[in-house]
Formats: structure tokens, sequence, C-alpha cells
């Protein structure tokens, strides 16, 4: 029921990304929790009786579910769910726009920064796993494994213009176009790919069509036989239709699929990764809907991160997690900020008890 659930709610995404062409500058579409007001109801605005989340398309789906079950137990609360990315769902949270932030990555020096400035205190929560799924057209009948220097040679900023055809990535492969789909630069997707392939977070080719949504990249790649991308392996699941999954080789020969016992048990490297939400320190105090709410996400994190799609975290993880926003531990585990590969999340909330 729940996945059938989060379908509808990717396919509403789905619909909304056809009615425009694709583009680098499309923007993003916004999507909410399944039993959001109608339409014609004026915008949600933060009050007592509604919680405003937005940021990572990656971490949407599992928000949303959370939503429609917390709404459907408390229906006179609103849990709409905006999707600008996890870049720009920090802009929004910093300047205290939103309650809480999705996002695919830890929160980067400059947003903490930000968010000092406004006076805005957050509670860094884990949610899920997830791993970054790199994709192909099932048309492709020359790939199934890829090792990371063959992708670094593709993404890094010194391939753009330079590396444009699949025979420059490997002997053997065909003469033909190879066009590139990605997360967008505000993406915690896009940070988090660039950082454990390129080696530095933010460093990429720009010649490659980028997009916030990843239903928007589902589309291009699914209509394009020249086609490679990334982005969360919930999509991919989402689409296996339309697309096909590529192997990644870590240097090491061994070619290894993402699912959910490679990336539970860290086989899938480097593309494996936590997910987060940020909570608005002073609002959980202000509004008691808003703790409630927290308390009701990770009670059911486990369960409803897996019904959409994602990997749970560790029974370990999610006490550890507990105990923090229990606490009101304030701040980021990760030193510096930003995308952190082959870091252990459950040593990391450890190490604060």
């Amino acid at each position: 029921m729940r996945k059938a659930i989060a379908l509808l709610i990717l396919l509403s995404m789905v619909l909304s990304a056809c009615a425009a062409p694709v583009a680098p500058a499309a923007a993003p579409a916004a999507t909410s929790a399944p039993q959001e007001a109608p339409a014609a109801e004026q915008p949600a605005q933060p009050g007592a009786d509604t919680i405003i989340i937005d940021g990572s398309s990656t971490v949407a789906p599992i928000t949303a579910a959370v939503a429609e079950e917390f709404q459907r137990e408390n229906p006179n609360i609103r849990v709409p769910v905006g999707i600008s990315g996890t870049g720009g769902g920090f802009k929004k949270f910093c300047v205290g726009e939103t309650d809480i932030s999705d996002a695919s990555r830890p929160i980067k020096e400059s947003e903490f920064e930000e968010c000092a400035k406004n006076g805005i205190e957050y509670i860094e929560l884990p949610v899920a796993f997830d791993g970054l799924a790199v994709m192909v057209n099932p048309a492709n009948d020359w790939v199934e494994c890829l090792t990371v220097d063959e992708l670094k040679k593709i993404w890094e900023p010194e391939a753009e213009g330079v590396i444009t055809n699949w025979s420059q990535v490997r002997e053997g492969f065909p003469d033909r176009p190879l066009n590139l789909y990605g997360a967008g630069v505000d993406s915690g997707t896009y940070d988090y790919f660039t950082q454990a392939i390129v080696g530095k977070e933010g460093a990429s080719r720009g010649d490659f069509l980028p997009s916030e949504d990843d239903n928007v990249l589902v589309q291009g790649i699914a209509g394009d036989e020249n086609a490679l991308g990334f982005f969360g392996l919930a999509y991919y699941e989402q689409n296996t239709d339309k697309l096909k999954l590529v192997a990644i080789d870590n240097n090491d020969g061994n070619c290894v699929l993402p699912d959910i016992d490679t990336v539970s048990r860290g086989l899938y490297q480097p593309l494996s990764r936590p997910l987060f939400i940020y909570v608005n320190r002073a609002r959980v105090d202000e509004k008691p809907i808003l703790d409630a709410f927290i308390d009701f996400y990770m009670d059911n994190a486990k369960v409803l991160s897996r019904e959409v799609g994602y990997i749970p975290l560790t029974d370990e993880i999610y006490e550890l997690a507990k105990k923090r926003y229990d606490n009101r531990v304030v701040g980021s585990i990760y030193a510096g900020g930003g995308s952190q590969v082959g870091v252990s999340l459950a040593d990391l909330l450890a190490a604060e008890q």
C-alpha cells in the first residue's frame, strides 16, 4: 500500500515534469504530502497547524510518506513537502522559511554559517541510507559495469568538451555520442556524487543536463539511447522498466549493483550515503505539533523508508538519532560539513554519547 502511494506521488511529479521541456534551467516541480489541501486554498504559511518542509528530492518520498501517515492521525494538521534540492532547501531553512529541511548530504560550512547569522539552530537527524544509482538507457547493450576511474574520466571538469563519445570511455565501446544527465548543482546528490567520484564536492564538467527533479532525469535517460546519468536508487526502483542499472567497480575488480543488502552492508562503494532531515530547534518549542511530528518520523522511518524504496538505518543508528533529538543536540556530527565519503554514521553518533 505504501509503495503504491509513493508511486502516485512520483507519478504526479513525472506528469508535472512532462508539461515543460527538459532543459538545464528548468525549475524543479514542487510536491506535497498526499493529503495536502486542494490547490484552490491559500498557500501554506508557517503556523501552529502547519509544518513547512522543503529540500532534497531524494528524501522527499520518505518525508511525504511520513507526512501522509501523520496527517491521517492528525487531520487538522497540514504538512506540505516541497522539492527545491538540498541546497535550495537550506537556503530557505537558514532564513527561517521552513521548519524542516530534507537533505541528501550533511549541511555545508557555508550553510551553517548562514543559519548562524540568522539565529537558526538546527538538529541534524539521519533517517535512511541510499545508494546513488548510475544508469543508462535499456537499449544500451555495451555497458554492464563501470569503474570509478572511468566515471571520473567522464565527469571530471577536464572532460568537458573532450570526453564526448562512448568510444573514449573504454576500448571496445561503440562510436556513439555520450549524453550525460545528472542531479542539479543545488542537489545534495550532485555534491555527494562529485565528492565520491571526482574527489571534490561540486567539481564536474558543466556540459550535462542537470535537474533537481529526479523524474526529469528519468525522462531524459529513458528517451536517449546514448545517455548516462545518476540519481538516487529509489527513483530507479520506481522506473526499472525505463532504465538500465549499471554496476560499479570501486577499482578493485568487483562489479557491485546497489540494493538493500549491498548498501546497508557498505559493499556498494563509494556511492552509498545517509539521508537526513534538519529541524529548526526553536520551532520545536514554539510548535508542539512539530515535536510530535519528529517523534512520529523517527518512530516510523525504518518501515516507511523501506516501503518507498530506501534502505533503513540499523536499529542502533535509529536509537542514537532518537537520543540526539530527545536531548535537543544542535549542530552537525560532520566536522567541516558537506559530503563525506566512507565515514561511519554509527561511529559519529556514538561519539556524542
